[in-house]
């Protein structure tokens, strides 16, 4: 199955790399860190700044570092909470198979364990999946969520279609001694929203995505925007599927522009080919899905 995922795996690989390049980046120091006991695991965390809450949540096969270079800017209004995933970068894991509700229950226990009753929640990839997650089961713990190159589906990611469409096999979901593999059957498997659970998503949400993302498809991105009432959706210029890598400095600001906009001053809608300014295209917001 190392063929069947192995653009997906090669984004994530690279992630890594390029968050591990910026390991020495210079960020706030932590006012809280360690390990929670959630879940039967130990789930690493640092909090930094104070505001109101802000969860960020990394992509798959990476951790809490991808966020290193946007914690300054985000912390300066914000108490700002990341933390890696179960079984990745510092965190454990037991012999539960992971799935996305099991993370979305760790990072649910998480908020507890911190009092934290809401928080805005900003999800990469697998965090934004786990994101539209908790929205569904536990839409009262979100104010907002700013959801990039997430899928509802399986076929949503462009390395599984490809794959399906070769008739390769799809490696059972269970727990393996390798999480990799672990993690790469779960995007095999897994997420499984039905278009009733989407519809019934009542966080205001932000859809984001590269205009060259290597992962996910814009069709399937446009088709998770629409089906989610009210949601709005941005193209994050000149970045693919790593974008909070790739630009994290624009990146934030697309964070902020939509988690601290008032709900009487949200931008209008934009085209994906507008500029305001008649230069190179901003994250261009594409107006809210119709339903009814």
């Amino acid at each position: 199955m190392r063929i069947l995922f192995s653009a997906v795996g090669a984004v994530a690989l690279l992630a890594t790399a390029i968050s591990s390049s910026h390991a020495a980046s210079k960020v706030p120091r932590p006012k809280d860190s360690g390990f929670a006991e959630v879940n039967g695991i130990g789930l690493f965390y640092q909090v930094y700044g104070k505001g109101s809450p802000l969860l960020l949540i990394p992509g798959g096969l990476s951790n809490a570092d991808v966020w290193r270079r946007q914690i300054a800017t985000l912390s300066k209004h914000h108490e700002v909470i990341v933390a890696d995933s179960r079984g990745q970068g510092r965190s454990t894991r037991d012999s539960t198979t992971i799935t996305y509700d099991v993370m979305a229950d760790d990072y649910l226990a998480l908020m507890d364990k911190l009092k934290l009753r809401q928080v805005a929640l900003v999800g990469w990839s697998d965090g934004g999946i786990i994101g539209l997650d908790i929205a569904i089961r536990h839409p009262e713990r979100l104010t907002r969520m700013f959801v990039q190159a997430a899928n509802a589906t399986p076929d949503g990611a462009i390395a599984y279609d490809k794959a399906r469409e070769a008739g390769k096999p799809v490696p059972i979901l269970q727990h393996y001694d390798d999480v990799a593999e672990e993690i790469k059957a779960l995007w095999a498997n897994e997420p499984n929203f039905t278009s009733a659970e989407l519809a019934s998503i009542t966080v205001p949400t932000m859809i984001a995505i590269g205009d060259h993302d290597e992962a996910i498809s814009m069709d399937h991105t446009v088709f998770l925007a629409n089906s989610i009432p009210g949601a709005r959706m941005t193209i994050l210029p000149h970045v693919g599927h790593s974008a909070p890598l790739e630009d994290p400095a624009g990146y934030a600001e697309a964070v902020l522009a939509f988690i601290d906009a008032k709900p009487d001053a949200m931008p209008a809608p934009k085209t994906a080919t507008e500029s305001p300014d008649g230069g190179e295209p901003a994250a261009a917001e594409v107006a809210p899905a119709e339903h009814g």
